[in-house]
């Protein structure tokens, strides 16, 4: 596999991972509007989600900014939740 195939593949995984993470966040507020509401766990769980998908985004469209320009991608790393989080205030 050469380095485009290979990022190319990072790249899916980023995307799988994200679907993943929108099933479950969907699922969950799916579950916040019945009559019982999400629990405290519930409600950690999906502030966890949204983070890890704020998170997912950034390195998705980091990866493909580099690649765009001619730089390699998988120097890309993921940043910490709460620099991602800020961008947003």
């Amino acid at each position: 596999m050469d380095h485009e195939q290979h990022n190319a593949k990072v790249d899916e995984q980023i995307i799988d991972n994200i679907g993943n993470l929108v099933a479950e966040e969907r699922a969950l507020r799916d579950r916040s509007t019945g009559q019982q509401g999400l629990g405290p766990d519930e409600q950690a769980r999906l502030r966890e989600l949204e983070i890890q998908l704020d998170q997912c985004w950034d390195v998705l469209r980091r990866r493909r900014a580099k690649a765009e320009v001619g730089e390699d991608p998988g120097t890309v790393k993921e940043r910490p939740a709460d620099e991602v989080e800020n961008y947003r205030s």
